[in-house]
């Protein structure tokens, strides 16, 4: 069949449908959301409900926890400051963050918490940019002495869930307890610089961080359903978080709507996994960066910021850590691509690892989320459910959902 002006096929977008159909009929995943842009042209699928028990069919504007597809939007609050010079890329964060002054260093990485040597240098924010700041989850060494302690200090974990559950200083200070596991700047570790960046924005402005991210960069968007919380007159359209059972599949609820996490002002708004949104809300984010930084005729990032975000910021030696940490992890990511590169907040393709061209970034979140953009086909492209990784059903609807996508195109 023909192409149309966007240059996606017909045939292909039907192709498209049919194999998220596929995932959802599988009874593996109750419903998801997709949409797919390119020039000017939009496409989007519901398909499946918002319950297993099939009521509540999935929606254009159905909110999703995004989880650690929060990154990349987060990360913005922090680009603002460096566009006004609130912030330069390599001043040391201790006189907003003192907690995280004359820092110790592991001894060895997997060591006990006791053996430290001083740190070389203080953090900076790069370092926090980067998620090069010496902290980060390890997810395959869970047992060593550090991963054991974010859980013992209750930096990550009280309620069973992977977000802080304090007010941000108590957090900090939290954080604070703990030695780095790395020198600064010397390797690329996960997540909690993220969460890290959230409190050193709301410091230097003197804003709660969701206050601030709102005032320059959501609103600014018009992404008017994004934020830490789902409103009681929203309730509804959030759906609960499922849980597969990874023996027998069976739904359980992380997380239900009414009542449940994301249904009430969080003590802490994780920068790291915290967002709920929409994908018309994703999308226009992820158009403003392809678009460098405009939106509306409106500009809400500098061109070099979001040059700085969405292109390789890692040097050699951190990229090699990476991409041994991505190869470590591939059996459970379940087959997704592994990407090389990382920004400010997300991973940016530095090789072809599968079908998604170098260049392109974006990133994936736990709760079965994913949101990329691609600047050499100027493609914006997302899939939202709400299952769960505890199974590998949402990562290969994930994975399914970019291959057909990206075999869509058809100039």
């Amino acid at each position: 069949m023909g192409t149309g002006s966007n240059g996606l096929s017909a045939s292909g977008l039907r192709r498209l449908r049919e194999v998220l159909i596929r995932h959802v009929e599988s009874k593996r995943i109750p419903g998801l959301v997709a949409l797919v842009s390119r020039g000017e042209e939009t496409h989007v699928e519901t398909i499946g409900t918002m319950h297993p028990d099939g009521d509540s069919p999935m929606r254009r504007d159905t909110i999703c926890r995004m989880a650690s597809t929060t990154k990349p939007v987060a990360v913005a609050a922090a680009m603002v400051l460096l566009d006004e010079c609130r912030l330069r890329l390599d001043d040391p964060v201790d006189c907003w963050l003192p907690e995280l002054a004359d820092r110790r260093v592991l001894g060895q990485p997997d060591g006990p918490l006791e053996d430290t040597v001083p740190a070389r240098r203080p953090i900076t924010v790069r370092d926090l940019l980067t998620s090069t700041f010496g902290l980060g989850l390890d997810m395959t060494a869970t047992h060593s002495p550090m991963m054991r302690a974010f859980f013992e200090q209750k930096v990550y974990g009280e309620n069973g869930w992977l977000l802080p559950a304090v007010e941000p200083d108590e957090w900090m200070r939290r954080l604070g307890t703990l030695p780095l596991m790395y020198q600064p700047g010397e390797r690329w570790l996960y997540n909690v610089s993220d969460d890290v960046l959230g409190v050193l924005v709301a410091r230097v402005t003197g804003q709660p961080f969701e206050t601030f991210l709102r005032e320059r960069v959501l609103d600014p968007l018009g992404m008017k359903d994004t934020g830490f919380h789902v409103s009681a007159d929203k309730i509804d359209r959030l759906p609960p978080l499922y849980s597969p059972d990874p023996q027998t599949g069976e739904f359980t609820v992380a997380d239900k709507a009414e009542g449940g996490h994301h249904s009430r002002p969080p003590a802490f708004p994780s920068g790291g996994g915290g967002l709920d949104s929409t994908a018309d809300d994703y999308h226009a984010y992820f158009r403003m960066l392809l678009n460098h930084g405009m939106h509306g005729g409106r500009r809400v990032l500098s061109r070099q910021s979001v040059e700085l975000m969405t292109t390789n910021r890692l040097t050699h030696g951190q990229l090699a850590a990476r991409e041994a940490w991505a190869r470590d992890i591939v059996h459970l990511s379940h087959g997704q691509g592994q990407h090389g590169g990382w920004g400010f907040g997300m991973a940016v393709r530095t090789y072809r690892g599968d079908f998604a061209p170098v260049g392109q970034f974006g990133w994936d979140g736990g709760a079965g989320t994913s949101t990329y953009a691609d600047p050499d086909n100027q493609l914006v492209g997302i899939l939202l459910t709400q299952t769960g990784m505890a199974t590998p059903d949402s990562a290969h609807a994930i994975h399914d959902f970019w291959t057909t996508l990206y075999q869509a195109i058809d100039d």
